[in-house]
């Protein structure tokens, strides 16, 4: 398995991250993708992913929250970042329309120069939206055919964000909401929609811990460990068996992120 989103650099790691890396391992897990949502975070998560090639990479950018923060200089380190062989995408970015801790207009510019770099680039771009579907989708389009692959990740959306996403021809990956019967319940009807070889699994670990795990873990931080459990509840909703599941997504996924097989 591996899990597209993990924010391995939030401090909730901070003082076990070497046993939470073995416990991935120990579930199954071939390599884990760190998300940079910053310019500090993409360092940090470039470190991280230098520290354990054959199981982690990175990706480098800058999260539609912190898009106030984004200067010409940020879309510079950004590219050097990104010249390092274990960043495999352009992102975290996108808009994110719900909080609005970066305004629209900051958002929107921050994303269009993200997306003008992974063309430049030629890397997929990873990518965030809550509550601005459309206007997310009318500023992806024009790139969307010079970018080798993108991905709108922790996909949320009801149906027709979903559709919308397809059309231009979007991977989508999939967390715990999933297994959230308050607010996540309608996802396991749409991924039964979602082609095989746009399907990407994720924790976004320590966010969004799957709510019905039983028994319910004691820490309410989520961990890439718990990947099968979502990797689970798909697979059944889609009416696979987790095996031909996990096959599916891992062969998707490195297609994806251009990760070739590590030896065992």
């Amino acid at each position: 398995m591996i899990d597209i989103g993990v924010n391995l650099t939030n401090k909730r790691f901070h003082k076990d991250i070497h046993e939470v890396i073995a416990n991935a391992r120990l579930a199954g897990l071939c390599n884990m993708i760190i998300t940079g949502t910053s310019l500090c975070e993409s360092e940090a998560a470039l470190q991280l992913a230098q520290d354990a090639p054959d199981l982690l990479f990175s990706t480098a950018g800058i999260h539609p929250h912190d898009a106030k923060t984004f200067t010409h200089s940020s879309l510079n380190r950004l590219r050097e970042l990104a010249n390092n062989p274990q960043v495999k995408a352009i992102g975290e970015c996108g808009l994110d329309f719900n909080r609005n801790y970066s305004t629209p207009a900051e958002q929107e510019y921050a994303f269009v120069q993200q997306l003008e770099l992974a063309v430049e680039l030629q890397l997929p771009v990873f990518m965030h939206e809550r509550d601005a579907n459309q206007r997310f989708i009318e500023l992806l389009r024009p790139y969307r055919t010079q970018l080798p692959n993108a991905v709108l990740h922790c996909f949320t959306g009801d149906l027709a964000d979903l559709e919308r996403c397809l059309e231009v021809d979007l991977h989508i990956g999939i967390t715990g909401w999933i297994c959230d019967e308050r607010r996540g319940a309608h996802l396991l009807e749409l991924v039964k929609l979602i082609p095989d070889n746009r399907l990407m699994i994720e924790t976004d670990s320590p966010y969004l811990l799957p709510r019905s795990m039983r028994p319910k873990p004691k820490s309410s931080r989520n961990e890439p460990k718990y990947l099968p459990y979502i990797a689970q509840t798909i697979a059944q909703a889609r009416q696979q068996t987790l095996e031909q599941f996990i096959q599916q997504t891992t062969q998707t996924t490195r297609a994806f992120f251009n990760i070739g097989k590590q030896p065992l």
